[in-house]
């Protein structure tokens, strides 16, 4: 299969992609460097079946002609930063709503019907409904990028429904893993590799949380397009299980083998529009044969284990 990719030299599009290229695909990737690391492209670059566009997926000419002779779309570009959203709201706009009308135009264009989305749990809000399921009532949202992915969503299912395109939407939980370069695990240890006196934690650390390792991530995208054919195919992907701030800290700390004070910012939530309890019902990807192959401690510990062999990560993210 010949196959597109946008985010290719990101956290989770540079592991996508080397998967795909191994599994005996050809990728064109696009990424404009923005968040993804060029080096995270070393492992793609061993093959003759990858071209890397460096270019912004709001480049309509180079988007378009990268994406000529693909069959399959993998948008994951966006802009990940929820935490900050209200302080730069025009781009959860431009790089998650726009960019994603950019990528159904330019397959439009090419005459591509399939794509796959990197949508998120953040679309449910502050649901009653947990853990939560595929078809619960969306919410009226409070983050930027939350609602940045529901009209994305909205988008592709309009493209599907008006051009006849094929969608497979994924709405992960946080993703953890190799080349995972920003969030809690990398807020917590550079500020106990710079302290280890004392920790600064936003909210109350009550906060629930569910996360997935990411080549779990990825074995339960390519399953679901293997083995799930609607014209809209919405999978909600996560571990059956979450955990409290709290205790992704004691795992963190007690690796670490330091014992901080922890300062808390106080409040049920660490900024506006955070979700204080995220935790999807799998039983829908559980169903085609998938099961996680990490916990979710195992996966924070894997994570930090990686940023401590990787400290030049923490720089770049400053």
């Amino acid at each position: 299969m010949r196959c597109f990719v946008t985010g290719c030299a990101g956290f989770i599009g540079s592991l996508l992609t080397e998967r795909l290229l191994s599994a005996g695909h050809s990728v064109v990737g696009l990424d404009n460097l923005s968040t993804g690391q060029e080096r995270f492209l070393s492992g793609a670059r061993e093959y003759s079946s990858f071209r890397w566009v460096h270019a912004d997926v709001l480049d309509p000419a180079s988007l378009t002609a990268g994406m000529s002779g693909s069959e399959f779309v993998f948008h994951l570009a966006a802009n990940a930063d929820v935490r900050f959203g209200f302080e730069h709201p025009h781009r959860d706009l431009e790089q998650n709503i726009l960019a994603t009308h950019a990528v159904l135009e330019a397959m439009r264009k090419n005459g591509i019907g399939r794509i796959a989305f990197s949508s998120s749990g953040s679309v449910y809000g502050d649901t009653p409904w947990v853990p939560t399921p595929e078809d619960a009532r969306f919410p009226i949202h409070t983050s930027l990028y939350g609602a940045s992915k529901a009209a994305s969503e909205g988008l592709i299912t309009a493209y599907c429904a008006g051009f006849g395109f094929q969608s497979y939407i994924f709405r992960f939980v946080s993703i953890l893993g190799e080349r995972y370069t920003h969030g809690h695990i990398v807020d917590f240890y550079r500020q106990l590799r710079s302290d280890a006196s004392t920790l600064r934690v936003l909210g109350d650390g009550r906060q629930r949380k569910s996360y997935l390792y990411v080549q779990d991530c990825i074995d339960a995208m390519l399953l679901a397009i293997d083995r799930s054919h609607e014209r809209v195919n919405i999978f909600n992907l996560g571990t059956n299980d979450h955990c409290e701030v709290n205790e992704s800290i004691r795992w963190i700390c007690e690796a670490l083998r330091v014992t901080p004070r922890i300062d808390y910012s106080g409040g049920d939530r660490g900024w506006i529009g955070d979700n204080p309890f995220i935790f999807l019902d799998t039983a829908k990807i559980s169903a085609l044969g998938w099961r996680p192959t990490l916990t979710i401690r195992q996966g924070v510990l894997r994570t930090l284990e990686y940023l401590r062999t990787n400290p030049d990560l923490l720089e770049r993210r400053r």
